[in-house]
């Protein structure tokens, strides 16, 4: 799941510009054919954080290993589920994770 959130684009982006609060961002997606949006950002909390970070270190070809685990202590405070690492399923680590995020804006 993180892999894949840190292949795409307009996520990438979005956290790019979410490290500078007050910018307003277009996004825009001629695939979809959709309408563009502007988002005005505010200050991003310690998931949305977390979350840049990882995305920036997966970027990075001279890293070897990333491992997540500010992004996975961010998210346990978010959802207490995830502490002790029991077996959890990839798209409740998503929902959570996104759902998280989005509780910041």
């Amino acid at each position: 799941v993180l892999q894949n959130l840190s292949q795409t684009p307009v996520l990438r982006e979005l956290l790019k510009e979410a490290k500078m609060p007050g910018t307003t961002v277009k996004i825009e997606s001629p695939e979809l054919c959709v309408e563009p949006q502007l988002i005005k950002l505010d200050q991003p909390g310690p998931l949305t954080l977390a979350m840049y970070q990882f995305v920036t270190e997966m970027q990075e070809t001279k890293k070897g290993v990333v491992t997540p685990k500010e992004l996975f202590a961010q998210v346990c405070k978010k959802a207490i589920r995830f502490k002790g690492y029991q077996q959890q399923d990839s798209h409740e680590l998503l929902r959570y994770l996104l759902d998280g995020m989005r509780a910041e804006e």
